[in-house]
């Protein structure tokens, strides 16, 4: 297998396009999207998609949003939010966590979806109106770059979307940007064993299917706390691939900045193209 380098407009696009592909097929009320494939866990268990939510929570919801779902967790179960909370999710999609999260902080919070596929943006709008939730607002942009002024958000919240990123050291450092002091981080990604490497991750799936992006646990907790977070946890949760898992991440920005210098940032791994497309469990897509 050859794996070369791809920049970051490379990986944007590549991720774009299969999300876009998801967000019309969700739109027109269809589940047969390749884009919209959920990956298998231990005995064919699912781990990605809408039924990491519970029935209470879907019946609540439109379609639409159920059929764009295509995380591997949920962050409002990690998140505890409060009323009254601002919170941003990253990479929100078909907006269904924007909608949970904006029912859970009441109409004295608000809830922030930010993405980066027109597609998705279109879809979550439609979705929010036809949930009834007035306290969102969807921006367009991307997860390096969060198009908000720092010191605004209460809470950070992202389902299977760090990953995707081509450079996860400027994720974390906007994370910490735009997060108060005493904000806190709730998120679920999919995580990867410290020993495998990132051409091993890439042999068990693409760039798109969450896999091959994948840091490790070490990777994870260092890349937060070098942008200054604290209280960082990066918890398992189920097995997506051998060496992989769905974990959920959470981390605090301090109430007072820490003296002295951070620890330095580690270095990341850069995205890596893969042949072919798809999960090592031989579905055809993750998230």
């Amino acid at each position: 297998m050859t794996l070369d380098s791809l920049d970051q407009s490379a990986v944007h696009e590549e991720v774009r396009a299969r999300y876009a592909e998801a967000a019309i097929a969700a739109g027109a009320r269809r589940a047969d999207s390749d884009a919209q494939a959920s990956c298998c866990g231990p005995a064919g268990s699912a781990v990605f998609g809408e039924l990491l939510y519970a029935d209470t929570e879907r019946a609540t919801l439109p379609e639409a949003a159920v059929l764009a779902s295509l995380g591997c967790g949920n962050p409002i179960a990690v998140a505890e939010l409060k009323e009254g909370e601002r919170v941003l999710d990253l990479g929100s999609g078909g907006g269904i966590d924007v909608i949970l999260s904006a029912r859970r902080v009441g109409p004295t919070g608000r809830a922030f979806g930010l993405d980066m596929t027109d597609e998705m943006l279109e879809l979550a709008v439609r979705n929010a109106a036809e949930a009834g939730v007035t306290n969102v607002e969807f921006v367009r942009g991307t997860i390096e770059s969060v198009p908000l002024p720092a010191s605004t958000i209460d809470v950070v919240i992202s389902n299977c979307v760090i990953n995707l990123a081509a450079d996860k050291a400027a994720v974390f450092g906007e994370i910490a940007r735009v997060l108060r002091p005493g904000g806190r981080v709730g998120v679920s990604d999919v995580v990867a064993d410290d020993a495998l490497s990132p051409a091993e991750r890439a042999e068990r799936g693409s760039y798109v299917s969450c896999i091959a992006g994948a840091l490790s646990f070490s990777e994870y907790r260092a890349g937060l706390a070098a942008v200054g977070l604290t209280d960082v946890e990066v918890e398992p949760t189920q097995s997506v691939a051998d060496g992989l898992y769905a974990a959920i991440i959470r981390a605090t920005k301090p109430l007072v900045a820490q003296a002295g210098p951070l620890p330095a940032m580690p270095a990341l791994p850069r995205p890596i193209a893969v042949a072919g497309d798809g999960c090592a469990c031989g579905t055809a897509g993750c998230c």
